[in-house]
Protein backbone atom coordinates (compact mmCIF):
# COMPACT_ATOMS: atom_id res chain seq x y z
CA UNK A 1 0.00 0.00 0.00
CA UNK A 2 1.47 3.60 -1.33
CA UNK A 3 1.35 5.78 2.24
CA UNK A 4 -0.68 8.26 0.45
CA UNK A 5 -3.79 5.40 0.55
CA UNK A 6 -2.90 4.58 4.23
CA UNK A 7 -3.03 8.53 5.00
CA UNK A 8 -6.65 8.47 3.36
CA UNK A 9 -7.19 5.59 5.30
CA UNK A 10 -6.28 6.78 8.84
CA UNK A 11 -7.67 10.11 8.03
CA UNK A 12 -11.14 8.14 7.52
CA UNK A 13 -10.67 6.88 10.60
CA UNK A 14 -10.35 3.23 8.98
CA UNK A 15 -8.39 0.83 11.24
CA UNK A 16 -4.68 0.77 9.55
CA UNK A 17 -3.28 -1.50 12.24
CA UNK A 18 -3.25 -4.69 9.79
CA UNK A 19 -0.95 -3.15 7.96
CA UNK A 20 1.94 -2.03 10.53
CA UNK A 21 4.38 -4.10 11.75
CA UNK A 22 4.09 -4.04 15.61
CA UNK A 23 6.28 -5.98 16.29
CA UNK A 24 9.05 -3.77 15.35
CA UNK A 25 7.70 -0.81 16.67
CA UNK A 26 9.46 1.77 18.78
CA UNK A 27 8.59 4.91 20.58
CA UNK A 28 10.68 7.84 19.84
CA UNK A 29 13.52 9.17 22.75
CA UNK A 30 11.92 5.86 25.13
CA UNK A 31 14.55 3.31 23.97
CA UNK A 32 16.61 1.30 26.80
CA UNK A 33 19.97 0.91 28.03
CA UNK A 34 20.81 -1.07 30.88
CA UNK A 35 23.07 0.42 33.48
CA UNK A 36 24.71 -1.00 36.81
CA UNK A 37 24.65 0.86 40.38
CA UNK A 38 25.98 -0.13 43.42
CA UNK A 39 23.20 0.65 46.62
CA UNK A 40 24.03 0.19 50.09
CA UNK A 41 22.64 -3.09 51.54
CA UNK A 42 20.22 -1.14 54.22
CA UNK A 43 19.08 1.03 50.71
CA UNK A 44 18.55 -2.13 49.06
CA UNK A 45 16.35 -3.05 52.28
CA UNK A 46 14.62 -0.31 52.08
CA UNK A 47 13.72 -0.20 48.74
CA UNK A 48 12.26 -3.86 49.02
CA UNK A 49 10.43 -3.05 51.88
CA UNK A 50 8.86 0.10 49.56
CA UNK A 51 8.46 -1.77 47.02
CA UNK A 52 6.64 -4.68 48.29
CA UNK A 53 4.24 -1.82 50.16
CA UNK A 54 3.50 -1.06 47.03
CA UNK A 55 3.08 -4.39 45.19
CA UNK A 56 5.79 -3.54 42.49
CA UNK A 57 9.34 -4.51 41.86
CA UNK A 58 12.82 -3.37 42.89
CA UNK A 59 13.24 -2.01 39.51
CA UNK A 60 10.01 -0.64 39.15
CA UNK A 61 10.08 1.31 41.91
CA UNK A 62 13.99 2.88 41.15
CA UNK A 63 12.47 3.84 37.69
CA UNK A 64 9.01 5.39 39.24
CA UNK A 65 11.09 7.25 42.09
CA UNK A 66 13.76 8.42 39.55
CA UNK A 67 11.36 9.80 37.05
CA UNK A 68 9.22 11.69 39.55
CA UNK A 69 12.68 13.45 40.76
CA UNK A 70 13.64 14.34 37.52
CA UNK A 71 10.60 15.75 36.28
CA UNK A 72 10.21 17.79 38.95
CA UNK A 73 13.32 18.61 38.74
CA UNK A 74 13.08 20.03 34.98
CA UNK A 75 9.99 21.83 36.21
CA UNK A 76 11.82 23.29 38.78
CA UNK A 77 14.17 24.88 36.08
CA UNK A 78 11.75 25.79 33.46
CA UNK A 79 10.55 28.74 36.08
Amino acid sequence: MKAKNFDRQFDEGKDVTQRLDLEKARRSGHEQKRVNVDFPNWMIESLDREASRLGVTRQSIIKIWLAERLEGRSETSCR
